[in-house]
């Protein structure tokens, strides 16, 4: 649920709040997004350490940093906040995250807190509370009109709940809006706000921040800190995050590599294990899709789920290495089919949000390869019903492919088999399999044999004119008929024939590989 790391921008399409190019640092966030395209979100809980006078803007108290003073690992980074000499340390633990900053003598040194900020948009309304000298809590409320995801177009929408404790009693604290500081401010909501602590510091004092979030409630958040990070010993807090992902990690065993190669494939690794997250409480709660508070069973509820850029091969994996997760996920998928009364599943999902990114049905996917390797913690009939669903409200339809559409006709075709092997599975004498077989085969009249390849089709019937296969678009998403057109998994054996046969097929194989232009 935490991922407790710097923030060099907010706003722009900048997911993820950090690019190394940037040159200075705003502070600190305890959730972000990775790995993502289009205008980002999270960024939540903005956590900055400054010497002297309070400024209110983030854009006026940021300070350079260096790459060369600057360290990162599994579960720990660091850097050295020039402006202020001030050495900024962080861990993070699954709902709760620690920062340690050393500071340098000064009469007035801070940590202020940005509530309103947000990558890609901001939250529309804050609270803060001082609930004793070392003790704040509060939360941010974050709709989809105040930006995120998309500039608000993926509708995501959620509130951040915090306890936040420091390791020393605040000296002075108060919050500010608007440029205006209210000093001593025990209690306030805002719009657009923030909160500051302040103390009379040592040339080498170290003053720790620890803090658990919620997305269901402040005590939810009291109690994932407690249980999370019960004490102050910064180095125990760190050390159990590196061992956590070294033994998550540890699945698998490389052999007769250099040590660069097996470096590259552990961060791959490591980044195939960071979502989808859990986002429901240690206790089990959980924000529905209908809003509502529900507790899981057996499970914890997951979210970000970017499926058409996972279902492929991150998901895959994961049913080798993380089964578990992969259980999570399955029934996090059907929760949001059933509690946002869709009853289909996401293509996309960001906390709670169907926000319709890019194409086809991969959570069938998903699901299906799943129960097929005996993942199934999960009620196998609501499976299926939300896959037929889905399919059926997504899909080629009766035409038999998607006008001016060449990726979601095959796509569509793929996850219409999907949903035929679990119906073939859960419920056979429903005869849905035999007709979902059918149509996941009417791929083959997309191939144009004039032009011995797949082509889009018109709303009529009849095929675009004909470009070079390798040009980009022609009703292919991200991609061009070269690339998509091998996207027949479910029927290799029919793709080997529409190419005339297995001699002709590896040629086309070897040509794709070898000549295709850069």
């Amino acid at each position: 649920m935490v991922q407790l790391s710097p923030d060099t921008i907010t706003g722009g399409d900048n997911g993820p709040g950090y690019s190394w190019h940037h040159n200075t640092i705003e502070g600190f966030s305890f959730t972000h997004m990775s790995g993502i395209g289009w205008y980002g979100d999270l960024g939540n809980l903005q956590t900055m350490a400054t010497t002297g006078k309070i400024l209110t803007d983030r854009d006026d108290y940021r300070s350079e940093y260096s790459h060369e003073k600057e360290s990162a690992a599994a579960g720990y980074y660091q850097v050295d906040l020039l402006r202020y000499g001030i050495n900024a340390e962080m861990t993070a633990a699954p709902r709760a995250g620690m920062l340690r900053f050393t500071f340098p003598e000064s009469d007035q040194s801070n940590i202020q807190l940005d509530l309103s900020r947000r990558v890609g948009g901001r939250s529309t309304r804050q609270f803060i509370r001082v609930v004793d000298d070392q003790t704040v809590e509060g939360w941010m409320d974050c709709p989809w009109s105040g930006g995120g995801w998309g500039h608000g177009a993926g509708r995501v929408s959620y509130k951040v709940h915090f306890r936040m404790e420091f390791s020393r009693p605040m000296e002075g604290f108060g919050c500010y809006e608007g440029g205006i500081i209210d000093r001593g401010c025990g209690e306030k909501t805002m719009n657009s706000g923030g909160f500051y602590a302040s103390w009379k510091t040592e040339e080498g004092d170290e003053i720790v921040v620890k803090a658990g979030i919620s997305f269901v409630s402040v005590e939810g958040a009291a109690k994932n800190l407690a249980h999370d990070i019960s004490d102050w010993d910064f180095e125990r807090v760190r050390n159990e995050a590196f061992d956590s992902w070294n033994e998550a990690v540890s699945v698998l065993e490389v052999s007769g590599a250099e040590a660069e190669d097996k470096e590259i494939f552990y961060t791959a690794l490591y980044h195939t294990m960071i979502d989808p997250r859990t986002v429901s409480d240690i206790d089990g709660r959980y924000i529905g899709a209908d809003n509502q508070v529900h507790t899981t069973a057996g499970f914890q509820y997951r979210s970000i789920f970017s499926g058409w850029d996972v279902f492929r091969s991150q998901f895959p994996l994961q049913t080798l290495i993380n089964p578990e997760m992969v259980n999570d996920e399955v029934n996090s998928l059907i929760e949001l089919a059933r509690l946002s009364g869709n009853e289909y599943y996401p293509r996309w999902e960001l906390m709670n949000s169907f926000s319709g990114c890019m194409i086809g049905n991969p959570a069938v996917s998903v699901i299906a390869d799943a129960w097929m390797k005996g993942i199934r913690g999960y009620d196998a009939d609501s499976a299926l019903h939300y896959s037929l669903n889905t399919v059926e409200k997504f899909g080629n339809g009766r035409r038999g492919f998607s006008p001016n559409s060449l990726s979601e006709t095959l796509e569509y075709a793929y996850t219409d088999w999907c949903a035929g092997r679990l119906a073939q599975e859960i419920d056979p004498e429903s005869g849905e399999a035999e007709k979902l077989f059918a149509q996941s085969l009417r791929y083959r009249e997309s191939w144009n044999p004039k032009a011995r390849w797949f082509q889009s089709r018109k709303a009529g019937g009849g095929f675009y004119p004909r470009k070079p296969k390798t040009r980009h678009g022609q009703g292919c998403v991200e991609s061009n008929p070269y690339q998509q057109g091998w996207f027949v998994p479910h029927d290799a054996a029919g793709l080997i024939s529409l190419m005339g046969g297995e001699d002709a097929f590896i040629g086309e194989l070897n040509r794709f590989f070898e000549k295709a232009p850069d």
